[in-house]
């Protein structure tokens, strides 16, 4: 069953906001990406990290953020606070975020306290007025147009991220 555009708009959006918060460079995010040889995808984002700036721990929390950042968009667009670890849909993302994770903590029942932590201070971010208005736009861009380059992409955000 494919998802509704709007919620791999929002979902889309809101992992691309947190990349470039997190200091991240968005170079494409979109909700038409080309079909290759994995499974399907709903959705993609393109980032670019300074990894020389990043120590390995640094990067890895930012990786995490970005992994759950597209379930707690989606959660707060549905408004249905749901464990990205249950749903189906967000699988990849929790499995993303608890690979990243375990190089920050190794223990896998304080890894999932320490993901759950992260869970709730997205979940709060993204719902300040200001960060939801950032992933709203970056949503409504991406119904009208599917995909939103660098020079887009950071024109939209750039009143959220200064």
């Amino acid at each position: 069953m494919d998802d509704p555009p709007e919620l791999t708009a929002y979902h889309e959006a809101g992992h691309a906001l947190i990349a470039a918060y997190a200091g991240g460079r968005v170079t494409l995010v979109t909700i038409a990406p080309e079909p290759d040889d994995g499974p399907r995808r709903f959705g993609g984002l393109e980032v670019v990290w300074r990894r020389g700036e990043f120590s390995p721990k640094a990067l890895a929390e930012k990786l995490v953020l970005v992994a759950l950042a597209g379930p707690v968009a989606e959660m707060l667009y549905r408004g249905e606070p749901l464990h990205p670890a249950l749903v189906g849909e967000w699988s990849a993302d929790w499995r993303q975020a608890w690979d990243e994770a375990a190089a920050i903590v190794p223990d896998e029942r304080r890894r999932t306290r320490w993901l759950e932590d992260r869970l709730r201070g997205l979940y709060g971010l993204l719902d300040e007025p200001l960060a939801w208005e950032a992933v709203a736009g970056v949503a409504d861009h991406l119904m009208a147009h599917e995909t939103l380059e660098r020079e887009e992409f950071a024109e939209l955000v750039s009143v959220w991220l200064g």
